[in-house]
């Protein structure tokens, strides 16, 4: 995940994560869980995120579905994500650019994990 700078085990699905967000001139150091629900391998699964800063909180989750294309995997999500504090209050379009932007390197780097 872009920003987060660690993640530890605290039980089975469960992790303690530490991650660093910035949006426009607002930046915070969030703690918080994550955690891996209906599990469904090698097809799908759903990843929750909660974590609370000085500046705000953060609460999501996504869905992600694997589908086999021959040799290939397509990979489609949907999700959703909701922010409250003074992390909110910079507006809806800085958040829906960040958090497209966010997406979009997340899945850059499983691809970068999956063919090195």
């Amino acid at each position: 995940m872009p920003g987060c700078e660690g993640l530890a085990r605290i039980e089975e699905n469960t992790y303690a994560m530490k991650m660093k967000m910035a949006l426009a001139a607002i930046t915070g150091q969030f703690t918080g869980t994550v955690r891996i629900a209906d599990q469904n391998p090698p097809a799908s699964f759903r990843l929750i995120v909660e974590g609370n800063s000085k500046i705000g909180f953060v609460k999501g989750e996504g869905r992600l579905i694997l589908t086999a294309e021959g040799d290939a995997t397509s990979l489609t999500y949907d999700g959703d994500v909701h922010v409250g504090g003074a992390f909110a209050a910079v507006g809806q379009r800085l958040l829906d650019t960040t958090a497209k932007m966010m997406i979009k390197r997340f899945f850059e780097k499983l691809c970068e994990r999956a063919a090195g």
